[in-house]
């Protein structure tokens, strides 16, 4: 069975400058991702956005785990999506304009498979706290570098 784990925030930030940041894998992204629960993210191919693939390792109830994920935009600009190797799990981040572009709502939200009802409570839960912390990561990262957006910002819009 599936389930379906997202949260969302309003991002005090230009759009263009968050969808610059979750493109970049290379100097972005990275500083987003919350350490206590993502170590040793590496970029085996591309970098920035479409086409970029990712290594990392994902630390839950006291294992580690080394996952790849591959990056595509199905709408560059707006919607970020990595599809994870081989699992099939895909996490998309939704990038919407507010105040003329000014602000951005920020939607992670991730589609996977599931062996039971009580794993995907689980499951739920633990990712919706994971990107609780990604979204504030991001909020924070945002603020700090607010001339962050990438050599790739013609892909964003706003």
């Amino acid at each position: 069975m599936k389930t379906r784990i997202a949260a969302a925030a309003i991002i005090e930030a230009p759009a263009r400058q968050v969808y610059a940041i979750l493109e970049d894998y290379v100097s972005g992204h990275p500083n987003i991702l919350p350490p206590r629960y993502f170590a040793d993210l590496q970029v085996e191919q591309g970098g920035v956005g479409a086409g970029t693939v990712i290594g990392f390792q994902m630390h839950v109830l006291g294992k580690t785990q080394r996952s790849r994920a591959a990056i595509t935009e199905p709408e560059p600009g707006h919607v970020l999506v990595e599809t994870n190797l081989p699992s099939g799990a895909v996490t998309t981040f939704t990038v919407d304009p507010r105040m003329g572009g000014q602000q951005a709502q920020v939607t992670i939200a991730t589609e996977l498979a599931v062996s039971s009802w009580l794993e995907g409570v689980f499951t739920r839960m633990l990712l919706h706290r994971i990107y609780v912390q990604e979204l504030k990561l991001l909020a924070a990262y945002a603020k700090e570098h607010p001339l962050a957006i990438g050599a790739n910002t013609s892909t964003a819009t706003a």
